[in-house]
């Protein structure tokens, strides 16, 4: 005892003193007047005060007792309390002088400049509470110096710059917050040291770089959240082993991994999981059911594939979402884990699209909660008729079913969710008329029933939905006219769609109601009368089109339509002058084709630019823009008195010369008619013709100097004209070839009968005989400057090039000559009077003219398809069952025997789509087994797109980074759809088109760089 005694006199006790004679020096350099002038210090620096708390702060009351102020006994500051007092202007860096505060809590307010470094003199400081504020500037990295802080709260500031390293070594802190700022850089490895830590949250900032491993040491950790960043890597599972988790927040970044097997069994006190919007893989692990605490469970937009594992003990369970992965295998029982669901007692929310669930709605869904707002089962392969029993789901707000194939009529029950808002069930076989219950839902904002099978008119009752925002009933079989309650929905601001369908009287003047609406399309029906003079009212319009219709009369005066940024009257019969002030539109595209407008037509505004405006059509217009290539508008001579003879002198004149223009057009009339039908009697498939000799002496004897590159039956060759200079190319047919003669006939009566700016122009044939006496046939085409699509996208270093340079496509260039294709293939499968199958469509089979437009060639492989008055030529060709195409491009199912048919050009599009924007071929060495360009691109689909985008695209300063990883996801996830293994999963490519110049014209500054001329 005595020994123990002596040992604390010897050590112990002289600690004390030496710490009791620390707190002395403290208190002899800091007294009481320090803090009440640091207070008034900081009272003078603030600049605005509604609530008058500083009022109190003066020389009449103790600053111990001036609001917000707490002191200890000894009569020093320890807190400072102005949470939510709206006080504004900076902080004073005289609270550094607070050397005993314990708290500064300065939430809710807005307070300016930057946090004062000074406060790291604050060595008692605990609770710093700076949330809500206007702070700005980095933090102070010498804040560590205040080594007994607990808590730090900075959310919603505007604070940059890095999170300090030093704050790793906090012994103390159980909590850090900074949500909401514009932090940048990582997230510091030292944190990992924060023994103490509880609360980890640094959401929506700009940081990146990997999570560190050294966050799986923080064993007392209970929330984790970094949402809306830019991390990336592989998630540390070292995270899933902390036990006391109760929240993983991480939705919104780019990070990969996948969910261990052991998740449920190791965090056991889960309560929230939100990883959406990342790039997880791999399947559901079946523990997941073990985290029975679990109320919150988002994994929506990822990667994760397989069956949903059973979920009956999360009793819990109150929200989950499973969106936008690849879950499901397409077989009948992939919903089957909807039955454990029925535990969840309070179960509000299930996301369940964008999946690749199939099978019907499975019956055990009937028993889930009644709670349920949302039903959400869009985008997967699911069919069957609407379940009777979804009536119990009185909470509904939501019901997504689009993309599906169901069946069946819409139930007229649907108009007992009071509280529905969202109806989508469009994309869909649905059958029947509109139920007029519909009318019941007040809620209703949005109505999407398009692309159905739907007839009969609409529901006047629709009058009744007064909260309607959007509404969308095109692509069905609808007739009659129009209701005038529809046009009374002043609520309409989004879109009123109901293009193609059978629509037929005259457009009310009641449109004028819509005066928020924001698009209007009618296009594709049977509207007629004149287009009433109320539709300038609709002053938010962004996009009109009346295309397709019998609209007939002048343009009403819609002047007031500043907004309009799309114009679409073409195909109508509308006449009369175009109005000038449609120069004035901030237009980016006007298509005003095929109608009979005459006159002048302007000059100014998007007139200038005549690859934004379509004109095609209207004989009687003149002047314009040159490129245009319009008539010369005649100017009128003015009134002046002649003579009598000289009068009728010059009526003379006029009609001889008026006369012989007549003879003369009618002598070429018939000796061109004669000269087609004589060539005509030779052969039903054959053009105009030219000579053997003519082509050889073009082509310099086809010698090797003029090659230009050799298809499947033919070599194409470049030739030039003696008589004018003109160049062209030739392609030469092989016909020691099976199937040559077959091919050049084929091509002959595509290129003949077919016309579009799209399609590669063939000027002339030659069959005959060679020098020889052997057969001899050739087509002559337009000469295309630029060569093949293949030759950009696959180029030969330094081949026909200057100084080393190859040749490289920009993004634009590339959405443009996609755009082209598929504008090509829109008019060969639905718009010419025979649809037609190209069944060979590839990078080599797209030729660029000097302006780098594309043309689809080499008609050689097409196929009519048959119709009712099928000739007999069409019948043959299209009834053969060789598999046809090239090797990559060409439809699975024609590898099974299928029947040709226009899915299989569009998956040949999907592919080529794929190819223009990754730079690979599908032929490429690396696709072996099971991999091939469409998995290859899905596997990195949508979160890892810029690692497998051609390089060139990334050297461009065309386009900002984010902007071309926007722009590359929307286009290739087109390409994914068109490339579907399944032909009935594979989008229409009249949606195609209307996609990709959606995604055009998104781009800034580039919408609209080619005009609309399909010609129909």
């Amino acid at each position: 005892m005595k020994s123990v005694f002596c040992l604390c006199a010897k050590y112990i006790f002289p600690f004390f003193l030496i710490f009791g004679f620390l707190d002395v020096v403290i208190a002899a350099n800091h007294d009481n007047e320090t803090d009440r002038l640091s207070l008034l210090a900081f009272k003078e620096t603030i600049t605005h005060d509604p609530f008058e708390v500083l009022r109190s702060w003066n020389e009449t009351v103790p600053f111990c007792k001036w609001q917000g102020v707490i002191c200890s006994s000894s009569g020093y500051v320890t807190s400072l309390k102005l949470q939510h007092k709206k006080l504004k202007g900076p902080i004073s860096p005289h609270i550094g002088n607070l050397s005993f505060l314990n708290e500064l809590l300065l939430d809710n307010n807005s307070f300016t400049g930057g946090i004062p470094p000074e406060l790291s003199r604050l060595q008692n400081l605990k609770m710093l509470w700076l949330r809500n504020n206007s702070l700005d500037g980095e933090i102070p990295s010498n804040l560590s110096a205040c080594s007994n802080l607990v808590e730090i709260r900075l959310s919603w500031n505007n604070l940059i710059g890095r999170i300090p390293a030093e704050f790793g070594y906090f012994s103390k802190l159980q909590l850090i917050q900074a949500p909401r700022n514009s932090l940048t850089g990582s997230i510091p490895r030292s944190f990992g040291n924060l023994s103490s830590l509880l609360f980890l949250g640094f959401s929506s900032n700009y940081l990146s770089g990997h999570l560190p491993n050294e966050i799986g040491n923080l064993m007392k950790l209970e929330y984790i959240g970094f949402n809306d960043n830019s991390l990336s890597g592989e998630f540390p599972t070292e995270i899933f082993n902390l036990s006391s988790l109760t929240t993983i927040f991480v939705s919104l970044n780019k990070f990969k991994g996948t969910l261990p097997p052991y998740l449920g069994t190791t965090l056991p006190n889960l309560y929230y999981i939100a990883i959406s919007e990342n790039s997880f893989s791999g399947p559901l692990p079946i523990s997941l059911s073990n985290s029975s605490k679990l109320e919150y469970l988002f994994l929506d937009t990822n990667s994760l594939i397989g069956q949903v594992p059973t979920l009956e003990k999360l009793y819990k369970l109150s929200h989950f979402s499973i969106s936008s992965n690849l879950l499901g295998s397409g077989g009948y029982d992939d919903l089957s884990f909807i039955s454990s669901l029925t535990n969840a007692t309070n179960l509000e929310e299930l996301g369940l699209d964008d999946n690749n669930f199939a099978g019907v709605i499975p019956e055990p869904m009937k028993n889930l909660s009644t709670k349920l707002t949302g039903f959400l089962l869009s985008n997967n392969h699911l069919s069957g008729p609407i379940p009777s029993w979804l009536e119990r789901f009185t909470n509904l707000t939501t019901i997504r079913m689009s993309n599906n194939q169901f069946i069946g009529t819409i139930p007229s029950d649907i108009g007992r969710f009071q509280k529905l808002q969202v109806l989508d069930l469009s994309h869909n076989r649905f059958r029947g008329t509109i139920p007029s219950a519909l009318g019941n839902l007040s809620l209703l904002t949005k109505l999407d029933l398009n692309h159905n099978k739907l007839y009969g008119g609409i529901p006047i009752s629709l009058g009744q939905c007064q909260n309607l925002q959007a509404l969308n009933l095109s692509e069905n079989n609808l007739n009659s006219s129009i209701p005038q309650e529809i046009f009374g929905l002043s609520s309409l601001t989004l879109y009123l769609d109901l293009s193609h369908n059978q629509f037929i009287g005259s457009l009310p003047v009641a449109i004028g109601n819509l005066k928020n609406l924001g698009v209007l399309t009618l296009k594709g029906n049977r509207l007629s009368g004149e287009i009433p003079g109320t539709l300038g009212s609709c002053v938010r319009l962004e996009e009109l089109s009346l295309e397709g219709n019998y609209f007939r009369g002048s343009i009403p005066s819609l002047s007031s339509l500043r907004g309009l940024r799309i114009l679409d009257l073409s195909n109508n019969n509308l006449s009369g002058q175009v109005p000038q002030y449609l120069g004035d539109f901030d237009l980016q595209l006007l298509n005003l084709s095929f109608n009979s407008f005459e006159g002048s037509l302007p000059t100014e505004g998007i007139f200038k630019n005549a690859s934004a405006i379509s004109v095609l059509g209207n004989s009687k217009l003149c002047g314009g823009a040159p490129q245009l290539q319009l008539p010369k508008c005649i100017q009128k001579e003015s009134n002046k008195s002649f003579p009598t003879s000289t009068f009728k002198l010059s009526i003379s004149i006029v009609c001889g010369v008026l006369g012989l223009a007549l003879l003369f057009c009618f002598i070429i009339f018939y000796s061109c008619k004669r000269k087609k039908t004589r060539l005509a009697s030779s052969t039903n498939h054959s053009l105009v013709q030219v000579s053997y000799r003519s082509l050889y002496q073009a082509t310099d004897g086809f010698c090797s100097a003029n090659f230009l590159g050799k298809g499947g039956f033919a070599s194409v060759y470049k030739g030039v004209m003696e008589n004018n200079g003109a160049t062209f190319a030739v392609k030469v047919f092989n016909l020691l070839q099976r199937g040559a003669s077959r091919s050049f006939l084929l091509e002959c009566e595509v290129l003949k009968n077919f016309r579009h700016r799209n399609l590669v122009k063939v000027l002339t044939a030659c069959s005959g005989f060679d020098d020889e006496g052997n057969d001899f046939k050739a087509l002559v085409y337009e000469y295309m400057e630029n060569g093949s699509l293949d030759d950009w996208l696959h180029p030969c270093p330094n081949e026909d090039m200057s100084y080393g340079e190859t040749k490289k496509l920009s993004f634009l260039q590339r959405m443009n000559i996609a755009i082209d294709v598929s504008c090509a293939l829109e008019y060969l499968h639905n718009q010419s009077h025979e649809s037609v199958v190209h069944c060979d469509l590839k990078p080599s089979n797209v030729l660029l003219d000097d302006e780098l437009v594309g043309h689809v060639s080499d008609f050689g492989l097409a196929k009519f398809l048959p119709t009712a008055d099928t000739d007999e030529f069409s019948r043959a060709q299209t009834s053969s069952s060789t598999l046809r195409g090239s090797i990559g491009y060409t439809a699975p199912e024609y590898g099974i025997g299928s029947k040709v048919s226009s899915s299989g050009d569009i998956f040949s599009f999907g592919i080529l789509l794929l190819e223009m924007f990754t730079g690979k071929r599908p032929t490429d060495d690396m696709f072996t087994d099971d991999l091939d360009l469409h998995n290859f691109v899905l596997a990195a689909f949508p979160n890892r797109l810029l690692e497998i985008l051609d390089p060139v695209l990334l050297e461009s300063n065309e386009m900002k980074r984010d902007k071309i990883e926007e722009c590359v996801n929307s286009v290739l996830g087109v390409g994914l759809t068109c490339s579907a293994e399944l032909a009935r999963d594979r989008m229409n490519i009249a949606d195609v088109v209307a996609e990709l110049l959606s995604i055009r014209n998104g781009i800034s500054g580039t919408s609209w760089t080619r005009p609309l001329d399909r010609n129909r």
